[in-house]
């Protein structure tokens, strides 16, 4: 991937959310209709084994884990392999994206299903949970890319956004939102801080020519 496909990838990303987030405010019709069959589904799904692997994705993908712990982490890990520029993106990335959520969170102010199992914040759309595993995802590809990396965030993100949904914490819409904002949010500032971040790695091992040119 290159830096110019990763700012549009990110800018369509935050862009669909933002734009999702009016059309539920002023005309939610066909949003919730698909919604609300989901939801119907997945209290049809539930069952004691599918649950208890929903509440421990709740654990992991949540709370002082999700927005503590596993930040200083990936930015400790990041420090090791990438030096401490890697350790800034990654922190910094898990901010931005949270930072944006909780603004559309209480702009918008979505109900979450009566259904729900476990108590919650305020405001259903987006999932917090779902944008942190793809925040989480785009970062840990961002500064190790491989097809394999990339493909284990990507799995990641879409059992976290499902086992929201099982929960009936979020609404479908509320999880492809989140999946949206959060990997587009880190894509934005991967774009923003490419060089900054890659190159004095890769100038380091002795490979400049591998850095991506500027865009």
């Amino acid at each position: 991937m290159t830096r110019r496909l990763a700012l549009v990838l990110g800018l369509v990303g935050v862009a669909v959310t933002l734009a999702t987030a009016v059309v539920l405010a002023t005309a939610p019709g066909l949003i919730v209709s698909l919604d609300d069959a989901w939801n119907l589904e997945m209290v049809e799904w539930r069952n004691p084994a599918l649950t208890g692997w929903a509440l421990v994705m709740n654990v992991l993908g949540g709370g002082w884990v999700a927005t503590i712990l596993t930040p200083l982490l990936i930015a400790l890990l990041a420090w090791i392999v990438r030096g401490w520029r890697g350790a800034v993106f990654a922190l910094a990335a898990f901010a931005f994206s949270a930072g944006i959520v909780q603004l559309v969170k209480r702009a918008l102010g979505r109900d979450r299903p009566q259904d729900l199992l476990i108590a919650s914040d305020f405001g259903s759309f987006p999932s917090g949970h779902t944008s942190n595993a793809a925040t989480l995802a785009v970062v840990l590809w961002f500064l190790f890319p491989s097809l394999w990396v990339a493909i284990g965030g990507a799995l990641w993100a879409v059992a976290m956004g499902f086992s929201r949904t099982v929960l009936s914490v979020h609404w479908f819409s509320d999880t492809v939102g989140g999946a949206l904002i959060g990997a587009g949010a880190a894509l934005l500032l991967a774009a923003a801080l490419w060089r900054w971040v890659r190159l004095p790695s890769m100038l380091e091992a002795g490979d400049g020519r591998s850095a991506d040119p500027p865009r």
